[in-house]
């Protein structure tokens, strides 16, 4: 494993520790290439105010922070800069045009709400309801066609605790659109390591009996979470039981200007 794309900053709210200190443990641990990738500032409607990304005023901060870090360090590692996006109908193109202003090289994709963070629920709390699952599987394939994402995080976000039937009939459709967009599926490191529901074997077991395509991410929200998956206890079994193969790590940047 020679790259890790999904990299947050303190800018979130909910990370710890500096870029460079980011950097260094990525150089300690052997990886050739680290992306940056915190969550997306939105242009939500005055008086809305998120707790989990960094406001549109951090941007330029952000970018040039990372510009001169990858000049300083471009002899050691390849940084890329980039961010973790929420899909939405509302927000997308006003968000497009303010981060592309800036230096950027690739987008993943992070469905953490269905429709948006503003107007619906957040995907990751417990639900049995099929209408909720349904929605979360329509909003990600929306946003995984418009061609701007290099690959899908945290794809077994939604915590869906009801028939396996109805899990597999929506999720397989995600499943589905990554195979035929060419899009990997992210195992997350953080998730794994935090005990959280995903990633999950009855997400990655589907996914792997349909032939998708994969990719680990560290979603380093602290330096120490960038580890190989060698280094990361019992992830090395989860791998093996769900036959899930990365290789190198290294996926096709997609263009997103």
């Amino acid at each position: 494993m020679l790259a890790n794309y999904h990299t947050h900053t303190v800018r979130c709210k909910h990370a710890k520790g500096t870029e460079r200190e980011y950097i260094e443990a990525a150089i300690k641990e052997g990886f050739k290439i680290l992306g940056f990738s915190d969550h997306v500032p939105q242009p939500y409607p005055e008086g809305f105010k998120s707790g989990i990304r960094m406001d549109m005023s951090e941007i330029e901060d952000y970018t040039s922070t990372l510009v001169k870090l990858r000049e300083e360090y471009k002899d050691r590692i390849e940084i890329l800069i980039g961010y973790e996006v929420e899909y939405s109908d509302r927000f997308i193109e006003p968000l497009l045009k303010e981060i592309r202003k800036f230096p950027l090289d690739y987008l993943i994709q992070g469905q953490h709400f269905a429709p948006n963070e503003v107007d619906g629920f957040y995907v990751g709390a417990k639900t049995d309801d099929e209408e909720r699952l349904k929605a979360y599987v329509d909003v990600t394939i929306k946003g995984m066609e418009t061609g701007l994402f290099t690959y899908l995080a945290h794809p077994d976000l939604i915590h869906y605790t009801g028939n396996d039937d109805i899990y597999n009939r929506h999720m397989s459709r995600l499943v589905k659109a990554s195979k035929d967009l060419d899009l990997p599926l992210e195992v997350n490191i953080y998730g794994f390591v935090d005990g959280r529901h995903y990633p999950c074997d009855r997400f990655f077991k589907l996914a792997s009996d349909m032939g998708a395509k994969f990719v680990i991410g560290c979603d380093a929200h602290a330096p120490e979470i960038l580890k190989k998956p060698g280094n990361v206890p019992g992830l090395t079994d989860f791998l093996k039981r769900n036959h899930v193969e990365y290789g190198d790590n290294i996926v096709k940047i997609r263009d997103c200007k």
